[in-house]
């Protein structure tokens, strides 16, 4: 397409061939100029609406301002009252926690006095919902905080709760409440008897276990083995120290399978049956003492069958 320029100060006639490509960037041209114009006409007219003083400007900024004030509200809000959700469903936790708590508490002896203890099964929350209101900021913030030391109040009460449950287990293992011969006892009680080789009335510190020779002897607890000797009364002994003054004796063995030292663990084989020293037949002669006074191990073997029979 041509474009032919005739005027009075032109010697002569222009003429401009318009090609596709030009008519485009033509085009293009006008296009950014006027949204350049626009973009800047919109900026100096919001940007110093209130210098310019146009009520119509100021009502388009005060309207608009207010819709995004009206939209960060809404927003917020919603924010908050989603965390409210969350922090009432943690607060029911925390009581079902509680609860738990409370019962462990009792398991262990521990009644602290900041644990409650809300009857099992009865640790729902419910009613009638009567002038409801959302949170606001501060006010949630606040049932947080509240949350974050209830927290860490559990945190320490479950703590102590654990800690005498690990000391209670420790206690246990340490306490000769398993069977050194899985075999029938008493063939001679504790205490006061005639005694096989003299006839005379004599006391036993002890409880025997009749077995064939080479039956296995056990540790009736975890301890240290503090004596593994040749007695001229006992044969074969060994010796172990279970803490707190509490030892056991294994007597009459055949041999020892332990030297002193060995850390031996609740049922470890420390020695085998036999009828060394002032024996009359292969058995077990077995001790309980504390602090060095012979103890009926009696008390402490019932509960070893009992378990026995309830692993069986």
């Amino acid at each position: 397409m041509h474009i032919i320029l005739v005027s009075n100060r032109l010697a002569k006639a222009r003429t401009f061939t318009l090609t596709p490509r030009r008519l485009l960037l033509a085009v293009f041209g006008l296009i950014l100029t006027v949204l350049t114009l626009s973009t800047l006409v919109s900026y100096i007219t919001v940007r110093h609406a209130a210098d310019i003083r146009l009520p119509l400007l100021k009502d388009i900024v005060r309207l608009v301002t207010l819709e995004d004030s009206q939209r960060s509200q809404e927003y917020l809000k919603e924010n908050l009252r989603v965390m409210a959700v969350k922090l009432g469903e943690m607060q029911a936790q925390m009581m079902r926690l509680d609860s738990l708590s409370a019962r462990l508490a009792d398991m262990t002896g521990i009644r602290p006095q900041e644990v409650s203890k809300p009857e099992p099964g009865r640790d729902g929350r419910g009613g009638p919902l009567l002038a409801a209101s959302d949170m606001n900021e501060s006010q949630l913030q606040a049932a947080v905080d509240a949350m974050t030391a209830q927290v860490e109040n559990r945190t320490d009460i479950l703590s102590v709760i654990e800690s005498r449950l690990f000391e209670e287990r420790v206690r246990k293992n340490l306490l000769p409440t398993s069977l050194p011969v899985d075999v029938q006892w008493n063939a001679s009680a504790f205490g006061w008897r005639i005694d096989p080789f003299t006839g005379q009335r004599a006391m036993h510190e002890g409880v025997d276990f009749p077995a064939e020779v080479g039956t296995p002897i056990k540790a009736a607890a975890a301890g240290v083995v503090v004596n593994v000797e040749h007695h001229s009364d006992y044969g074969n002994v060994v010796e172990i120290d279970h803490g707190n003054d509490l030892t056991t004796r294994y007597a009459h063995a055949s041999k020892a399978l332990v030297k002193v030292g060995d850390v031996v663990k609740r049922g470890q084989l420390v020695a085998e049956v036999g009828s060394t020293g002032r024996s009359t037949g292969p058995h077990l002669h077995f001790e309980v003492r504390f602090k060095g006074a012979a103890q009926n191990p009696n008390q402490f073997l019932n509960q070893a069958r009992a378990n026995t029979y309830a692993r069986r």
